[in-house]
């Protein structure tokens, strides 16, 4: 039936792929890229909502903080350059020395003081910029990257060359996180992954046609799962960008099982070597792509949109690639009949190899053990971080213009404190002095390099004359705070607090002592600070809370693929241990978990699974035959080891190239999954056949056994091995196909 169908229709598969080819192409390169800070803070928390009515009230928090050259930046040039930015539609106010110096000029602040006020602001110490701040209209937080494309041309209009020009900010950085995570910048090493996966699928086939055929055909599914996620709205992100490599990688490791089993089916002379091939793969790879359909899934536990969008999107992938893998590899099969798997390749004895770990196993679980023991201090250690300026190259024009203006203007991480004086109608002098207590208390703390609020333009004390006085009062009482400084008809007061960067403190750190500090006041403090201290959090439990899942939710399928707990429980250590290893190294190394890292551990045991239920198809079979549990490992290994081995290998390089990125996410995402893929070798060669060799074995006299047995052969020895009345693994499995070589 599956032979007759793919000799009828295998051209016709072929060529609507071929076809469909270019479109999905040009279809999948229409995703926009969207690496906007705040949608990888979480949703529906109590902080996060702390924020949304702290931009209500007072505007976009967004900035751009340019730094202008001195010897280039007149008062005249620099107030004409601040017009021009104010005109553009994404900027709704700039202010430049000059405009601060005026307004305070304007409430009775002497201009020596003035100017005093400023320094570590907008103008440096050293003398060499003179900053300009600009705050970003909701329009123009809708289109960052026009925006800052924008303030380029208006530097270049004004002749402020853009290498002398440092520019920075939240919406600059979004802007270069975007670019990096694009797929256009992430083609270079997804090539490179191609010409690997090309060279290892020529290697394991010995045929350049097949090699390039299959890698044709996954070449598509990631076309396909990307018009797929267009079609529902999905966005690039940095985390998206190691999707197509995945699902790559899903797709080539069923196709080498299928390619495999194909070529060994043919050398036994099968009947129908390609209907044995599906058949033979068609149960453990709907299993294990259930395990990682699974193991993806759980990341929507994690309540950053991402994260649970990489998830679902991946999970898409999955399944294309169980469709590629297994629908139009045969078709492949068919038009190309005599290709084989070259026997002339570097080819490891697995059978001496299973006799060996078995002979080994106590030796190999105890030292397991230890191994284990010693890597739960590493996990101990293991703490989240986020910080987005780490995602930009070290070599990068944004970070060098980022750190030159901390060092020698301002710096960007801040702390916004709302101030909410009540529904009490104090008057104005009252809730000046009130405001500025609170500033003292937060500028007082060592981690705060300077505050801004608008009690910064209003003299130290008030003229004693009761005219001046009254004048500065209605000026106050006209402000109606469009700088985003007061809100609620003067009710709320925001006080900006940037934070120091050359301190041992972190900015989550000095937020937790402000916190503290000033419990007694009526103030909230929000911004991104906040949210990126409890998206830390947030992604440290998200980390095991989705690995929870993922080892649940596949140990659940487990049991019921095999029927049996223990089973289950055999089949999951050794992929859990090699993760286990993978993280405790980590928190050795001292590597902070970011969004990236966090996903690998639900992601690797959803992938490593499906060497397993190779692996224990074949050695069911042949236990089921009386084989004993070290022979039963050895025809196991023989048959699975080196699609696995394969499969694990492309699997690894061509995460590894991922390490090739200069974007800090993809680059760490694909170490630690090639890590993990590797360390899965660890599990499925070694762990696993040395837990299946302890097997309990009894001795009972010859015809003893039950009915069906082979104990019941009379050409059996007194004293025969035979397997145990209550078994690891279930004595049947009619799910699960087997096939049976002919030399046994």
């Amino acid at each position: 039936m599956i032979s007759h169908f793919y000799r009828r229709y295998s051209v016709t598969i072929l060529w609507l792929v071929g076809l469909s080819f270019p479109w999905l192409w040009y279809q999948s390169e229409q995703m926009r890229s969207n690496n906007d800070i705040e949608t990888w803070l979480p949703r529906d928390t109590p902080v996060r909502q702390l924020y949304e009515e702290f931009k209500q009230d007072f505007g976009a928090e967004e900035v751009i903080v340019i730094g202008l050259p001195q010897k280039l930046a007149t008062a005249k040039l620099v107030e004409a350059f601040a017009g021009r930015l104010e005109r553009l539609p994404g900027i709704r106010h700039c202010w430049t020395p000059d405009r601060m110096i005026g307004r305070m000029n304007e409430f009775g602040v002497e201009n020596a003081a003035a100017r005093q006020r400023l320094n570590g602001l907008l103008t440096s110490q050293s003398g060499d910029l003179i900053g300009v701040v600009c705050m970003l209209s909701e329009l123009g937080v809708k289109d960052r990257a026009q925006v800052v494309e924008d303030v380029k041309q208006t530097l270049t209009y004004c002749q402020f060359p853009l290498e002398s020009v440092a520019l920075t900010g939240a919406p600059v950085i979004v802007t270069e996180l975007d670019r990096l995570g694009s797929q256009k910048s992430s083609r270079q090493f997804f090539l490179l992954t191609c010409g690997i996966s090309l060279g290892l699928l020529y290697y394991s086939f010995g045929h350049m046609g097949l090699s390039l055929a299959t890698l044709g055909t996954a070449l598509w599914g990631i076309f396909l799962n990307q018009s797929i996620m267009l079609l529902f709205g999905g966005e690039m992100n940095f985390i998206m960008g190691s999707l197509a490599i995945m699902v790559m990688i899903f797709t080539l490791s069923i196709s080498v099982h299928v390619v495999s089993y194909y070529d060994s089916a043919r050398k036994e002379g099968h009947l129908e070597p390609l209907a044995a091939a599906v058949k033979e793969s068609f149960s453990p790879c709907m299993l294990s792509t259930l395990t990682t359909l699974l193991g993806l899934v759980s990341l929507n536990v994690s309540s950053i949109l991402p994260v649970s969008q990489f998830g679902y999107a991946a999970a898409c992938g999955s399944i294309v690639a169980l469709f590629v893998g297994l629908g139009v590899t045969p078709a492949l099969l068919t038009v190309l009949p005599n290709c084989t798997v070259r026997s002339t390749r570097f080819h490891l004895d697995f059978r001496k190899w299973g006799t060996a770990v078995a002979a080994n196993r106590w030796r190999i679980l105890s030292s397991a053990a230890v191994l284990l023991a010693v890597t739960a201090i590493g996990i101990l250690q293991l703490k989240p971080s986020i910080n987005p300026t780490e995602f930009l190259p070290r070599k990068s024009k944004i970070l060098a213009d980022l750190n030159r203006i901390q060092d020698d203007l301002t710096n960007i991480d801040s702390i916004e404190a709302v101030v909410d004086l009540g529904g009490d109608k104090q008057a104005f002098v009252d809730q000046l002095q009130k405001v500025r207590a609170i500033e003292a208390k937060i500028a007082a703390h060592p981690g705060v390099r300077h505050t801004l609020s608008l009690a910064m333009f209003f003299p130290e004390e008030m003229p004693d004359n009761t005219r001046a006085a009254a004048r500065i009062l209605n000026l106050a009482n006209s402000y109606s705070g469009d700088e985003g400084l007061v809100a609620g008809r003067q009710r709320l007061w925001r006080i900006s607090a940037r934070i120091r960067h050359d301190i041992p403190q972190s900015p989550v750190e000095v937020l937790n002592d402000l916190t503290e500090q000033l419990a007694d006041e009526p103030v909230q403090f929000t911004g991104l600070t906040p949210l990126l201290k409890n998206a830390q959090q947030q992604i440290f439990d998200g980390f095991w809370q989705s690995f929870t899942a993922a080892v649940l939710t596949i140990s659940l399928v487990m049991v019921l693929s095999l029927r049996s707990i223990t089973a289950a429980v055999i089949a999951m250590i050794p992929n859990i241990i090699p993760i286990w290893l993978v993280f405790g190294g980590v928190g050795f190394l001292g590597m902070p978990v970011d969004i990236g890292m966090m996903m690998t551990g639900s992601i690797a045991l959803g992938i490593s699974v499906d060497c397993t239920f190779h692996f224990l198809v074949k050695y069911q079979a042949a236990y089921r035959q009386g084989a004993s549990s070290t022979e039963a490992v050895c025809q196991s290994l023989e048959h699975s080891g080196e699609p696995m081995l394969d499969s694990t290998l492309i699997s690894a390089l061509g995460m590894l190239a991922l390490c090739l990125s200069s974007f800090a996410p993809t680059a760490r995402f694909g170490c630690l999954m090639a890590a993990q893929m590797m360390a899965s070798l660890l599990g499925e060669l070694v762990l696993l056949p040395a837990m299946l060799s302890c097997r309990p074995t009894r001795r009972v006299k010859t015809g003893a056994g039950k009915p069906g047995t082979f104990g019941q052969s009379g050409s059996a020895n007194a004293d025969t091995e035979l397997e145990p009345e209550i078994h690891p693994f279930p004595a049947e499995v009619p799910s699960v196909p087997r096939r049976i070589r002919t030399a046994q």
